[in-house]
């Protein structure tokens, strides 16, 4: 059993802020920890390449969410203090503090590592200014057949005020002064084209066909500026790059037409507040001041790099062929699901039995067959789903517009509020009230973030209710990359509950009683809570007593007390969270039970996966909500138990395999601090990288099936950058 005892339950105050870790701070150390993938010499080049890219992605949205809504606190005079004790201005200074630091170090890693190895290689981003003559013809050319065309420089003076820069563009600025008459400088800016790709391969040279060598778009741009500004001589020119308060404010409960409200935010998040401004740090003190002042961002909001502005075109580098041998191929994911590859109907192998599955080791293909098979079979009478983010050729909206068609009746919960997805959520909504559907724009005050598919079938026994739960979205593109589970289920309490969750969010009506489901934010907090309390118990009366959670991200403070009483009670409490984690693990007598990790590798850790001990009957959930304040109490969110003892060892598995991993763990110790685990290996030790385990045994199994039925399985990976 775990140290402690129920004498120190009442010693301690477990809401004390100094217990905690500061949300935003605590996400900075996750994306530190990508980061530390694109600085580990263990991964192959471009996927090192990948993850510095990812960081930068990552980077961007915090800005514009995070840190803007620091800053509209800070306007607000919100006084509220965080779950550290941290004022918002306290807060927003400590994160700039800790971001310079952040840039800092991905210029180091592009510039020291990356840049030297890609070399090594004979691949090289040059700048123009250092290419020889024939290269230099050949981007003249380039420039003035692609390029010239297409930009649109904008002066500003007296009648031309400073332009309306959107939100995530490069732009280039430019001092210039007249060749003929006054002394004046002029200011002028243009932007570097998104309709153009930004690496520009040159040909390679005749004499040595190995080297491969790339331009970026706004150093050609930057080469030719002349050219922009014939009556002037360009004094200096230099990129820039600025990023807007892009969280969406809109008033629910006065909006008229919520949809075409939210259109008119999108419209907006364009113009939103300046947040930061990325410069070279080479640019001209005189451009640089001109440039802030005109954006209103103060010093502490200018990031002065030593590079190109943007790393996220190292995507684009990724991307370039002729490279393959310098990336993963260690997995093989996805790979088929044995249950459904026996040439089965899909209702027929579900009739037999629940089915967890595991993605993107086992294909998501199967849950888009589930709602392709239903819109064209004929005892279908409805399908009903929610949808939070899906792909941009989204087969499922495909589907579900085909089965309205075909007459059945089809009710789709789109989300419209999902950051960042809005805009492609409004083009699904009305292309499926086009065809036919029931569309639902979600809940006032919440957002619908459950994943459920329910699909009404007529068989000769009577109606029949199949159902789909999810900690993913069904996004089929985001499932190759992202580890999720979910099963399939015909039970009928699974159904019951499934029609009672439809038939809240599309009226009123809520039952009396649920059999298996867990809603949000109705009770799964308390439901959490009360799974915490109940090891507690377990605990103090000496029976076995155990916790692991599996999730995006924790920082709900009363559920974190919960745990740090459960652990003073004994209870030994693993948590994987990829991302936020306020908790600290370690703090003698109150954590030191707890233990804290954090798996960064090739796929994004999504699942949301539970275990409690419960005295010796364990007990397993699977739910679609972190355990955070959004997720438990301003959100529909779903948990559900997974009861099958087959599924209950497979999901012990992906817990077990996980906390055993010691080449993509990151574990925090007591100050804090996440410590990769391959680094402090003892030499000689074997290294665990449970994700390549989940990727060998699908593929096994589906090798073991092929070996069954003589015939071959042909997986295809299509990777989604998001992290």
């Amino acid at each position: 059993m775990a140290k402690g005892g129920h004498k120190k339950l009442n010693e301690f105050d477990f809401e004390n802020p100094k217990l905690y870790i500061n949300r935003e701070l605590s996400w900075i150390s996750f994306n530190s920890r990508v980061l530390s993938e694109a600085e580990d010499a263990s991964n192959p080049l471009f996927e090192r390449l990948k993850f510095l890219s990812i960081s930068a992605s990552n980077l961007d949205e915090f800005f514009m969410v995070r840190v803007a809504s620091l800053k509209d606190m800070i306007n607000a005079e919100y006084s509220k203090l965080d779950i550290a004790g941290m004022t918002a201005k306290q807060q927003l200074d400590a994160v700039l503090r800790d971001l310079h630091r952040f840039v800092d170090h991905q210029y180091n890693i592009y510039n020291d590592m990356l840049i030297p190895l890609l070399g090594k290689e004979e691949l090289y981003i040059c700048d123009p200014k250092n290419l020889s003559d024939n290269d230099k013809d050949y981007l003249s050319r380039y420039f003035d057949e692609f390029v010239y065309p297409v930009l649109t420089p904008m002066a500003v003076d007296s009648s031309r005020p400073f332009p309306l820069i959107r939100n995530k563009t490069l732009n280039i600025g430019s001092l210039l002064k007249k060749k003929e008459g006054k002394d004046d400088v002029d200011f002028a800016t243009v932007q570097v084209p998104d309709v153009l790709p930004r690496v520009i391969e040159l040909p390679q040279e005749f004499e040595d066909e190995t080297i491969r060598r790339v331009v970026l778009l706004e150093q050609l741009i930057m080469a030719y500026v002349d050219k922009l500004y014939l009556n002037y001589d360009v004094i200096t020119s230099a990129p820039y790059r600025v990023e807007r308060n892009a969280d969406l404010s809109i008033d629910e409960d006065e909006a008229e037409d919520l949809l075409k409200e939210i259109e008119k935010q999108i419209k907006r998040r364009q113009w939103g507040q300046a947040i930061r401004l990325e410069v070279d740090k080479s640019i001209d003190k005189k451009l640089l001041k001109f440039i802030s002042r005109e954006l209103q961002v103060d010093d502490s909001e200018i990031f002065s790099v030593n590079g190109p502005l943007d790393l996220t075109f190292l995507m684009k580098v990724y991307k370039l062929e002729g490279f393959d041998e310098l990336k993963e191929h260690s997995y093989k994911a996805p790979q088929a699901v044995p249950e459904f590859d026996k040439g089965e109907d899909i209702f027929e192998v579900i009739s037999k039995g629940d089915i967890l599955m595991h993605h993107p080791y086992e294909t998501f293909e199967n849950v888009v067959k589930f709602v392709e098979n239903a819109a064209v079979d004929p005892n279908v009478l409805a399908i009903k789903q929610t949808l939070y983010r899906v792909s941009g050729n989204s087969p499922i909206i495909a589907a579900l517009a085909k089965a309205a068609d075909n007459g059945k009746q089809v009710t789709v919960l789109v989300e419209l509020k999902a950051r960042f997805d809005e805009e492609n959520n409004i083009v699904w909504a009305k292309m499926l009230e086009k065809a036919g559907c029931h569309v639902i724009y979600g809940l006032v005050g919440l957002k619908t973030h459950c994943k459920i598919t329910l699909i009404v079938r007529r068989e000769e026994d009577g109606i029949k209710r199949y159902v789909h739960l999810a900690t993913g979205n069904y996004n089929d593109s985001t499932a190759k990359q992202y580890t999720d589970v979910g099963l399939f289920t015909c039970a009928p309490a699974y159904g019951e509950d499934a029609t009672a969750v439809f038939n809240m969010l599309s009226g009123y009506s809520e039952p009396l009683s649920w059999n298996k489901l867990s809603l949000a934010p109705l009770w799964l907090k308390d439901r959490i809570i009360d799974l915490i309390k109940r090891e507690e118990g377990h605990a103090l009366s000496g029976e076995p007593a155990r916790i692991i959670a599996k999730m995006n991200s924790i920082c709900h403070k009363e559920v974190i007390a919960e745990l740090y009483r459960a652990s003073c009670a004994g209870v030994k409490i693993d948590l994987i969270v990829r991302g936020i984690c306020c908790l600290k693990a370690g703090i003698p007598e109150i954590s030191e039970n707890i233990t804290v990790r954090s798996i960064v590798g090739n796929f994004l850790e999504h699942s949301r996966i539970f275990y409690f001990e419960n005295g010796g009957s364990p007990e397993y959930y699977a739910s679609s909500a972190d355990w955070m304040p959004r997720n438990l109490e301003r959100r529909v969110e779903i948990m559900f138990p997974v009861e099958n003892d087959k599924l209950k060892a497979k999901l012990w598995h992906i817990l077990d395999t996980e906390l055993k991993d010691t080449e993509k763990a990151h574990v925090m110790n007591e100050n804090g601090v996440y410590v990769k685990q391959s680094a402090v290996l003892p030499e000689g030790s074997k290294k665990i990288n449970s994700q390549k385990i989940f990727g060998d045994e699908a593929s096994k199994a589906v090798g073991e099936l092929n070996t069954q039925n003589s015939r071959v399985f042909v997986p295809e990976m299509n990777p989604d950058n998001r992290f």
